[in-house]
């Protein structure tokens, strides 16, 4: 093949897949096969590589994602990624209708569509072609994922008309299917799963290696222009239109309508079929169509006056309390658990939901038997909001937690400080499995690959009792269990290995010391700078650390004098576990202040943030009162950041950080 011929073969092929990309990711209507598609998109790619000098980067190939980023890049949003006010009944919709009817002096006509649960993105065209592609942020700074959005198959890298400027903004998302088929991947992998589409869609979009967000099948709706050169539209419908016509992916199922009625009609017909949409939407946006209304309706300081978000109840469902069965966790706390005729709820069927102790039981007087009304907090947890008592048929039977523990036979005991129910066997089964989990987990040693499938299976095995085994695994004993084979074990060493360099405040977090969390750990950590301190130290020492009063000090003068974990910590040293506080100090350039981290920050997670500060003789605390100095906000910040805002602190990002630390 010629060099000309190369180059017309190219052309024709990249024209071809994008007019079919085209009709199956934004009109669902394909007219060649998937195999068709596939071999056209491989010719492509070798030819491009045979052919190096006719590379371009709108060629579909580039959706297959590209070289990792050290870190992103911001970009300051010409026009303000705001948000609107949400209203959360039919009454405070129904006031929104007839306030903007008020100042217009007639019936507003509104757009009502779908508010979808998602990551909300700018597009940045010029000329026809797509230049920047960027995430929210804080609404005025956002992170160029340009790679990453590049990757998602909806979105046009070209347009037909080549405006001078074009700048769109939209939602990306997880389709459900994704999602389910992410988490089954991540769960053989022993990896956290993704809660819900809207966290795996941001968790994606905010990949450095823009590979993995190829992998993740992210889509788009498009539902605004921030800007445009060459183009005028007297309505939002209008404009939206013309982006169809452009090849993008457009906000569906959205009408033109007029009077609190007919939307309060849409809002419902939207809420009933909410659950069985490919997508996820949390609510319903009303605006005002008309641009030139837009203006005489006005704004407020930080939303506009011509707009607000419908934001959905949970869904309520009755069904039957069959039975409360007994969880045990990592600390030998019992919960009662209530077992469900499942129900189908908010998109997937519930069968469980917790009941968290008898107190909850007694208060709310739930029996077995009962019909129960239950919802998820948040979309995502099941819980029991009230028992319909009127339906009671006298069969209903009261509930007693258990006197000895479900898992290993062992008495139980009430805790005068608490209302939970504790087992009194360190040794019990439940809490073992509980604990190695928890000490395997992310948040502590993270140990990689280490799920809890795979700790069972361990455990099983027999060849872990503790936590100090874990480092004393080896490859063939890993092999023996099903599903490894030699690669997959030596993974898993490596991440055992890596682990042991996790940091003291890490490992006392893995613990799983009653009252310790994250934070009170790296205080401990701190204070003690060698774990054999801890042996020794008093509850009037520990409580001269910072947010320590005398439960979460007794607390670890309880954990510290069992023989149990004399012998735990001995394993780990002996393993080569460090259990020394490792802080390299910089200099005292934070000395006496005291900052809070909210969002997510562009090249370091916030432990790497924290521990940085503490390294320039800063301090970190977990909430945000009159005594915090900053509040360091990332993207996707949330109520610290609001808090902040209404204290009047001083509110930095992570170059700010860096700022003050090289003394700018």
């Amino acid at each position: 093949m010629t060099e000309i011929e190369a180059k017309a073969r190219i052309e024709y092929l990249r024209k071809t897949i994008e007019h079919n990309s085209k009709l199956y990711y934004i009109y669902d209507s394909p007219e060649i096969s998937d195999y068709e598609y596939d071999m056209m998109f491989r010719e492509l790619q070798d030819l491009e590589k045979e052919y190096p000098q006719f590379f371009s980067p709108d060629s579909p190939t580039v959706r297959v994602g590209g070289k990792a980023l050290e870190k992103f890049e911001k970009v300051t949003h010409e026009v303000r990624m705001g948000s609107l006010l949400d209203v959360f009944s039919f009454d405070e919709t129904s006031a929104f209708i007839e306030k903007t009817d008020a100042v217009l002096g007639k019936e507003c006509i509104f757009s009502v569509e779908p508010k979808i649960d998602g990551l909300s993105v700018s597009l940045l065209y010029e000329n026809g072609s797509l230049v920047v592609g960027s995430t929210r942020g804080d609404g005025i700074v956002g992170e160029d994922v340009t790679q990453n959005i590049k990757t998602i198959k909806s979105i046009p890298l070209t347009l037909p008309d080549k405006l001078p400027l074009l700048e769109v903004r939209g939602e990306v998302y997880m389709p459900k299917t994704s999602l389910e088929k992410l988490n089954q991947e991540r769960e053989e992998l022993g990896l956290p799963l993704f809660a819900n589409c809207r966290n795996a869609a941001a968790g994606s979009l905010r990949q450095l290696d823009s590979k993995i967000t190829a992998k993740r099948n992210l889509d788009i709706f498009i539902f605004n222009i921030q800007r445009i050169s060459g183009k005028e539209f007297d309505s939002h419908t209008e404009g939206l239109d013309y982006l169809q016509s452009q090849g993008f992916k457009v906000i569906r199922d959205r009408e033109k309508l007029s009077g609190k009625d007919a939307v309060i009609d849409k809002i419902t017909r939207l809420g009933e079929k909410r659950y069985s949409l490919p997508y996820d939407i949390d609510g319903v946006v009303i605006k005002a169509d008309s641009i030139t209304e837009r203006e005489i309706i006005g704004e407020n300081t930080s939303t506009p006056k011509w707009a607000v978000a419908y934001k959905f109840p949970p869904e309520r469902k009755e069904t039957t309390l069959n039975s409360i069965s007994i969880q045990v966790g990592r600390t030998g706390v019992l919960t009662p658990v209530a077992e469900l005729e499942p129900v189908k709820l908010a998109g997937s069927t519930v069968s469980r939901a917790t009941l968290h102790n008898l107190d909850f039981i007694r208060e709310r007087d739930i029996k077995v038997k009962d019909i129960v009304v239950v919802q998820k907090a948040g979309d995502i947890i099941p819980e029991i909001v009230s028992v319909v008592k009127e339906k009671r048929k006298g069969t209903e039977l009261e509930f007693n937690m258990p006197n000895v523990c479900p898992s290993c036979g062992e008495p139980v005991y009430r805790d005068e400080e608490e209302a939970s129910i504790r087992c009194t066997n360190p040794s019990c089964p439940a809490q073992l499995l509980k604990s190695i989990e928890h000490f395997a987990s992310r948040d502590a040693m993270n140990i990689d690959g280490m799920g809890p499938s795979v700790v069972k299976s361990l455990i099983e095995a027999g060849l872990i009792h503790n936590s100090s085994e874990l480092y004393y695994l080896t490859k063939e004993q890993i092999m023996t269990l099903e599903g490894f084979a030699e690669k997959s074990a030596e993974n898993l060493i490596s991440a055992i290995e890596k682990s042991k360099k996790a940091g003291l405040a890490k490992l006392i977090t893995a613990l799983g010391i009653r009252n310790i969390g994250e934070k009170a750990a790296k205080s401990l950590a701190s204070f003690a700078k060698d774990i054999e301190v801890l042996f020794n130290s008093s509850i009037e020492e520990l409580c001269t650390i910072d947010d320590f009063g005398e439960i979460t000090a007794e607390s670890v003068i309880n954990f510290f004098s069992h023989p149990q974990t004399r012998e735990l910590i001995d394993k780990l040293k002996e393993a080569g576990v460090e259990t020394e506080y490792v802080l390299t100090k910089t200099d005292d350039v934070l000395s006496g202040l005291t900052f809070v981290l909210t969002g997510t920050l562009p090249t370091m997670s916030r432990d790497e943030a924290s521990k940085l500060i503490e390294s320039h003789g800063g301090k970190t605390s977990s909430s945000v009162s009159k005594k915090t100095d900053y509040v360091v906000a990332g993207s996707e910040a949330g109520s610290k950041l609001t808090k902040a805002q209404d204290l009047g602190l001083k509110i930095i990002d992570e170059d700010g950080l860096k700022s003050l630390i090289n003394g700018d």
